[in-house]
């Protein structure tokens, strides 16, 4: 090996000394496909009135349906930078209103940060969450604009010492993380088998003995002994329903996990659900604090939990919560819905950095020349690994990944 010259041991022996301090903080809304439309124009939900269309108690109003933004995806991204020029980027979760998430950023979050040194994630994390925390935000926009600018930190930290992200978690136990993509039908789920998938997930929302119980043992059949199925009922479930349901799905033999049979409001009953079934319940994206998780693993509510690290807080909160987890025996897989590349390159080095962590969501990883399709990919200088059913970590510094902007800015909205 050869012996370092003197310049280079200078620049080794400041790495990490030197000062880090952040001189911008700036806010990106994108939306894909690309619109001028208005803001209020994407959001849409059922009627009101609509109900859930059962039969007798289960007829009732439709809480479960969330909003949904007509065919486009959109996020805010977060760009800071240092006195050094290292330039670090993060995602706060906002698919609903993003521009809500730039302004809580600019106008509280970026205060507070700027003239600080950027290395100091675990004290700005603090100081950020506590501007609010008499206040009691403490989950939605709030701590998804937290999330987006912790994970910009760690990004510059990674950078700023010439790292991966993974390093600086500790280390990883493993080069990649086994990932599962979508299967709504036995043709999609069988698809997905023969492409390299060893699990799909798919929604189910209505009750034992419906058309829609009879679709979630289709495709249970078409995965066969091959993989599992994830079932995801988006909270449409009363306690009762959901024991009945989860009983059924225990027949199945190979349905990995019932995620979100509850509303999340809905704390007390999850102990109970985990108590009458064999199947694993999943609880989590609704999730955003460790102080929520810690309540829940306290009262055995979960046997896998999926938090989502551009929503509950960033790389430093989910760390906590996932090491929490694998305190009480529970597995954890990071839920990763509608990101950009921050988003789900910071998931990939969570889950590798984590003993308890088992699979992680893939999205459509095929359409390599659409945004959402490919993940952000095509708006990277190279872009992140994915094969079907496994996403690698990158080995760059930081999250490892970078923009191309003239790309970024195609999507960019205001």
């Amino acid at each position: 090996m050869a012996v370092p010259t003197v310049t280079e041991q200078i620049e080794y022996g400041s790495r990490g000394i030197s000062s880090l301090k952040i001189t911008a903080v700036e806010p990106m809304v994108t939306r894909t496909p690309v619109s001028t439309l208005p803001a209020d124009e994407f959001i849409e939900m059922p009627p009101m009135g609509s109900v859930s269309n059962r039969v007798g108690i289960g007829n009732r109003l439709d809480h479960a349906s969330p909003s949904r933004f007509k065919g486009h995806n959109q996020t805010t991204l977060v760009k800071i930078t240092t006195d050094e020029g290292i330039i670090g980027w993060g995602e706060a979760h906002a698919p609903t209103a993003p521009a809500v998430h730039a302004k809580v950023i600019t106008d509280l979050l970026a205060p507070i940060l700027i003239g600080q040194d950027a290395r100091n994630i675990g004290p700005l994390w603090e100081r950020m969450y506590s501007s609010q925390r008499l206040r009691g935000y403490a989950t939605g926009f709030f701590t998804e604009s937290i999330a987006g600018v912790d994970i910009a930190l760690w990004d510059i930290l990674g950078k700023f010492v010439g790292v991966p992200l993974y390093q600086l978690l500790g280390g990883k136990y493993r080069d990649r993380i086994p990932t599962y993509g979508g299967g709504g039908s036995p043709e999609e789920a069988l698809e997905a088998m023969e492409a390299g998938f060893t699990a799909v997930k798919m929604g189910f929302s209505k009750g034992v003995g419906s058309d829609d119980f009879e679709r979630v043992v289709k495709v249970s059949e078409a995965v066969g002994d091959k993989g599992q199925v994830l079932v995801d009922s988006l909270g449409a479930f009363k306690l009762h329903e959901a024991i009945s349901v989860g009983r059924k799905l225990d027949e199945l033999g190979n349905i990995g996990w019932f995620e979100d049979a509850l509303m999340p409001e809905d704390t007390a009953s999850y102990p109970k659900l985990v108590e009458a079934l064999d199947t694993a319940v999943c609880v989590g994206e609704t999730l955003c604090n460790r102080f929520q998780f810690r309540d829940l693993f306290s009262e055995r509510g979960a046997e896998v939990v999926n938090p989502d690290v551009s929503r509950a807080g960033g790389v430093t909160e989910c760390k906590r919560i996932a090491d929490m987890a694998d305190t009480f025996g529970i597995l954890w897989s990071p839920h990763v819905s509608s990101g950009l590349p921050p988003y789900v390159a910071a998931s990939i080095h969570l889950a590798v950095a984590t003993p308890n962590a088992v699979i992680m969501e893939a999205g459509n990883i095929h359409n390599a020349t659409d945004v959402a399709g490919s993940r952000g990919n095509v708006l990277l200088k190279e872009p992140l690994e994915f094969a079907a059913g496994m996403a690698m970590v990158p080995e760059r510094p930081g999250l490892g990944i970078e923009f191309n902007e003239n790309e970024l800015q195609k999507i960019a909205v205001g």
